[in-house]
């Protein structure tokens, strides 16, 4: 429970560090992490039962050569891919958003930094650190949101088409 305590303190810590922004980019993280959670649980445990009963949905029909059951084929896939990457677009601008936060944090640290040698001279460099570790801290804790968040929002836009072509392939398939 110590341990607990003491890493909640040590990101209390980091955020007081970065200032305002950097807090914004950790909710703006929290939000992120949780659309691309929802979205792996999708495809882990639901779109291979929406897959399955798609598959059965088409099975069930008779005719399966005729310029309007192709249709019907093709709406069927269509359907799934629009459940596929739903909330993928979403991602993609939490994605773009955090580095863009991060460099608002650039900003406002600079400005602070400037505000600081207004104030003290050049003379005080202790003085300056708080706005440097401001204007740096906010653009790491943005480029890694956005880059860890990159790489999962990839696999996920891959597993969406990669579901799609199967289902299409399977039902196809079928078809034959």
């Amino acid at each position: 429970m110590q341990w607990i305590l003491s890493e909640l303190e040590s990101i209390r810590h980091f955020l007081g560090m970065g200032g305002d922004v950097l807090v914004a980019i950790f909710i703006l993280s929290v939000f992120l992490w949780c659309a691309l959670l929802e979205r792996w649980f999708y495809f882990i445990f639901v779109a291979p039962r929406a897959a399955k009963s798609v598959v059965t949905q088409w099975q069930q029909r008779k005719d399966h050569k005729s310029w309007a059951s192709k249709r019907i084929r093709e709406e069927l896939v269509s359907q799934r891919d629009i459940e596929n990457k739903r909330g993928l677009p979403i991602v993609k601008v939490l994605i773009a958003m955090c580095p863009l936060l991060g460099l608002l944090g650039t900003v406002v640290g600079m400005i602070h930094v400037f505000d600081t040698l207004a104030v003290v001279g050049t003379g005080s460099p202790r003085a300056m650190a708080s706005g440097i570790s401001k204007a740096t801290i906010p653009t790491l804790a943005g480029m890694v949101a956005s880059l860890s968040g990159l790489f999962f929002s990839t696999r996920l836009d891959h597993l969406a088409k990669l579901s799609t072509r199967k289902l299409e392939d399977k039902l196809k398939h079928v078809t034959s």
